[in-house]
């Protein structure tokens, strides 16, 4: 659960590239948009690429991440991974879920943000939205966010995965907000088990 949070859309994930990807997903572990985005902005407009990342000093990272909140550890995980993948990868970030997930800081979530932003592979990142809204549709009925990617994958077609996090993104900010959501202005309310009830 400690991952569970809102995830930037594809929008947002404009610079696909695998480094960036992954070190903003992991500044947006538990904060908002706004402070990943400010994080990821201040760490990457003074250390340009991986090797700059890796060899600066943890106190500055530290500052730069600062407003991502949690910044002590998230600098630290930010310079373990960047060292990781350097000396055992080559400088170049996997494109495969068992080895994201060996990378410290690295959940299902955070993996399947660089699968699906990064590297356009078929994948279900849970965030906030992904977990609540399809179990107040009542398509899957799930306490972890674990077990819902594992759901969902069973259901959903496969050619929509990369698509699927954004569109329930965008819904759950919009419509099916967390509270107070806007059932009247919903385009599938005849659908949806929490309206009926």
């Amino acid at each position: 659960m400690k991952e569970l949070n809102n995830l930037y859309t594809l929008r947002v994930f404009e610079d696909r590239d695998p480094y960036r990807v992954l070190i903003r997903t992991i500044l947006s572990q538990r904060t908002k948009d706004a402070n990943t985005d400010k994080a990821t902005n201040q760490l990457f407009s003074k250390y340009k690429d991986i090797h700059e990342v890796a060899d600066a000093p943890i106190e500055d990272i530290e500052k730069l991440v600062k407003s991502a909140g949690f910044f002590r550890v998230k600098a630290n995980r930010i310079k373990e991974v960047s060292h990781i993948i350097l000396d055992y990868y080559g400088g170049i970030v996997p494109n495969n879920m068992k080895e994201l997930l060996e990378l410290p800081g690295v959940g299902r979530k955070t993996a399947n943000c660089v699968l699906v932003f990064a590297f356009q592979e078929p994948a279900i990142p849970v965030d906030t939205h992904v977990h609540r809204i399809p179990n107040r549709w009542g398509i899957v009925n799930t306490k972890t966010p674990e077990k819902t990617e594992e759901e969902l994958m069973k259901i959903v077609p496969k050619n929509l995965w990369i698509e699927m996090n954004d569109l329930i993104v965008q819904f759950g900010q919009t419509i099916c907000r967390p509270i107070n959501p806007l059932c009247d202005q919903c385009p599938i309310s005849d659908l949806c088990e929490y309206y009926h009830s």
